[in-house]
């Protein structure tokens, strides 16, 4: 009876305890991000709606925003998506040293989206009174603005966590959470720049 008390399987979890733990841990994220959802759908539907009810639009002395800065700034954050899920890769085959490059490679292309964003800002000829538009349009732009930064910090962490001995042995739920963040906040902004740019 005591060996079987003693026995070293009861004290060292399962593998399968493990997954369902990480799973359940995944599942918990997915509902964060289809709340954040909400809130943006909400924004997106106010701004569709100012916009086809709205006299006057666009402020006085604006006829309308220039495209091509924000089309780079664009294609550049869309296509860290596929960079990131290339670092996520690279952590599965244990190659720590692919997944810190990519993930850097994705840091660099989520600031630069940032800077894009702040230069664009700097020049813009009106501010966040400057009637509904202005008030949407920076509050659309910047809530997704700050959605990147934080996905840029969680990186930074899940970068210093690669260089912890073993840190990623026994599971990759932080690592894939951060992607799946990453690509929820580049769908975002597709979705973003067709309302505002492309929908003029």
């Amino acid at each position: 009876m005591d060996s079987y008390i003693n026995s070293p399987e009861l004290h060292q979890p399962s593998a399968e305890h493990s997954h369902d733990e990480e799973g359940n841990k995944m599942f918990g994220f997915i509902v964060f991000l289809l709340s954040e959802s909400v809130i943006f759908l909400s924004f997106f539907a106010g701004y569709a709606i100012y916009k086809t009810t709205t006299p006057n639009w666009l402020p006085a002395g604006v006829s309308g925003l220039e495209v091509k800065d924000p089309a780079i700034n664009t294609v550049i954050l869309v296509s860290s998506s596929f960079v990131i899920y290339l670092a996520e890769k690279a952590l599965q085959r244990h190659d720590l040293k692919g997944f810190r490059l990519y993930l850097l490679g994705t840091i660099a292309m989520g600031s630069y989206f940032l800077v894009g964003q702040a230069i664009e800002w700097s020049h813009l000829e009106f501010g966040f009174t400057s009637g509904t538009f202005g008030g949407t349009f920076y509050l659309l732009t910047g809530f997704h603005g700050l959605h990147v930064l934080t996905g840029i910090l969680l990186q930074l962490i899940i970068l210093v966590r690669s260089f912890i001995p073993s840190n990623y042995d026994t599971g990759h739920f932080g690592v894939n959470a951060t992607s799946l963040f990453w690509h929820f906040v580049d769908v975002i902004w597709i979705i973003l720049f067709i309302l505002i740019y492309v929908w003029q």
